[in-house]
């Protein structure tokens, strides 16, 4: 990646952390150049975030970095040996395929006392997301924890103001509405399982809590995974329409 591109990605990174947290100390500052220039990540996209005054990579920002470095895929298994629906404890195995003679496996767990009563019933999910992201740790040797091993979050993001330069904010978000929709329809996507999909990519409880910012990164994500594996697209949002699957992320 140009060193011009990283280091404007570094200037607004440390641009918006001063927004979002105005007591942000030097230290973390320094914390943060050091994490985008290693990973290219993008606090605006919601890649990177700050949880007890340390820095945390998000499960879109791992994506991200895999679909920068090639991956080859993902596969997720649910382990039914150590998985309780009745508890609903969920253990989810994942590997990441990095080349053709090298892949990397990574577990992962949740049930109702180790995520946000929020996202109750979610547990599944998480622990798959959870699972995804210690693999593609591993594969890439990235020593940052991921924001979903901790907790599911939500997005601080989503604390600036919208910004509406020149009055344009409505038409904005219809512009990105019209894209969603016909990405819908060039996909033959079901409309219900992408609504849920982004639900619970943007993390909260329906989607008029969501900001306009998130809804654009939700739709571009949909957007390159679509291009890129729609089969494996459709395997995630397969997910929402019930718990009995076999998922590749």
């Amino acid at each position: 990646m140009p060193i011009s591109h990283i280091s404007k990605l570094i200037r607004q990174n440390i641009r918006v952390v001063k927004q979002l947290y105005p007591s942000v100390t030097s230290l973390q500052l320094e914390d943060l150049r050091e994490i985008t220039l290693e990973l290219n990540l993008s606090l605006t996209r919601g890649e990177l975030t700050m949880l007890g005054g340390k820095w945390y990579v998000t499960n879109s920002g791992l994506l991200r970095v895999a679909k920068r470095r090639r991956c080859l895929g993902i596969t997720t298994e649910l382990e039914t040996a150590v998985s309780d629906p009745i508890q609903q404890r969920w253990v989810f195995r994942a590997t990441v395929l990095k080349s053709v003679s090298e892949s990397f496996v990574g577990f992962g767990d949740a049930n109702p006392s180790n995520i946000s009563d929020t996202v109750h019933g979610a547990a599944l999910r998480i622990a798959e997301t959870r699972a995804v992201n210690r693999a593609l740790r591993r594969a890439y040797s990235i020593g940052v924890c991921s924001a979903e091993e901790i907790g599911l979050i939500s997005n601080p993001i989503q604390k600036l103001p919208p910004q509406n330069a020149n009055g344009n904010g409505n038409r904005s978000g219809s512009k990105v509405r019209d894209r969603l929709c016909i990405l819908i329809r060039q996909h033959k996507l079901d409309p219900e399982l992408v609504k849920a999909y982004a639900v619970d990519f943007c993390g909260t409880k329906t989607l008029r809590e969501v900001t306009r910012e998130r809804v654009e990164n939700f739709v571009q994500q949909l957007a390159d995974w679509a291009e890129k594996d729609r089969n494996a697209l459709q395997c995630q949002l397969n997910s929402y329409a019930g718990p009995k699957q076999e998922h590749v992320a």
